[in-house]
């Protein structure tokens, strides 16, 4: 990727040139969170980035720096904080750390922001994050979208993708999306020789806390991965750039 449509790469008199242009910024959110025994804690904040990092390329937009922390992870969709190297974030924390850095863009002017999440359990304080920020700044004219890239997956990419059915969002933590976006993103960091084939996890109807790590398979990965390739997550990689790009692009015009 080009190092041009990271915001961190350039000079302030770099940014004060490309804010003058009224970009799009887009602001990726991951965690650092166990992914199996096969992928790295930063598997989602490197998805995230790659994925902001083609989508700006595509629309001529700018990337922030990454939120490689998260909200806490969760047994039904994360694996839970009981692996070692996974590290939360409280709620409050998450969605102030967004709203400062969304209100300090809107101090430079900046008025069309994108946050592509990349960790199940964001969603809810980044939109708090975002609220709050709406009203610190004051832009009336200001605009955000927040996103989950898993959404874009369409009906026939993901009859492409899982042949046999499509386990849900979920339960596909370290399993095939995200070992093969990494697989085509990171390669060197996928340990193939250790990809999980468990069968998908069976979890009650409910929640208890403290978490319960032995609800959660051993390996971390929730669901089979083995079905996971390069080719798809080229695959999917290209289509995210494509779809969220004219997503972000008719909706932030």
């Amino acid at each position: 990727m080009s190092a041009a449509v990271d915001l961190a790469d350039l000079a302030w008199p770099e940014v004060q040139e490309r804010f003058r242009d009224e970009p799009v910024v887009f602001v990726p959110v991951g965690a650092t969170e166990q992914h199996g025994p096969h992928l790295p804690l930063q598997t989602d904040a490197t998805v995230a980035t790659e994925i902001a990092r083609g989508v700006a390329q595509r629309i001529d937009g700018l990337v922030a720096p990454t939120f490689s922390y998260g909200y806490r992870s969760m047994p039904k969709s994360g694996g839970g904080p009981a692996f070692p190297g996974t590290l939360n974030l409280d709620g409050q924390t998450l969605a102030h750390q967004l709203r400062d850095v969304i209100a300090e863009l809107a101090r430079h002017g900046v008025w069309r922001v994108c946050v592509i999440d990349a960790h199940f359990e964001n969603q809810w304080f980044l939109t708090e994050g975002i609220e709050l920020a709406l009203r610190r700044a004051g832009a009336e004219r200001m605009r955000v979208m927040r996103l989950e890239y898993w959404d874009f997956l369409t009906d026939d990419l993901l009859a492409e993708i899982f042949p046999n059915g499509y386990p849900g969002i979920a339960l596909e933590h370290a399993a095939v999306l995200e070992t093969s976006l990494m697989m085509h993103l990171r390669p060197d960091a996928v340990r193939l020789d250790r990809i999980p084939d468990d069968p998908p996890a069976e979890f009650p109807p409910y929640d208890v806390f403290p978490p319960e790590p032995a609800w959660v398979p051993a390996s971390g990965a929730l669901t089979s991965a083995a079905a996971a390739s390069e080719v798809k997550g080229r695959r999917m990689y290209e289509h995210y750039v494509e779809h969220i790009g004219d997503a972000v692009a008719d909706t932030l015009r």
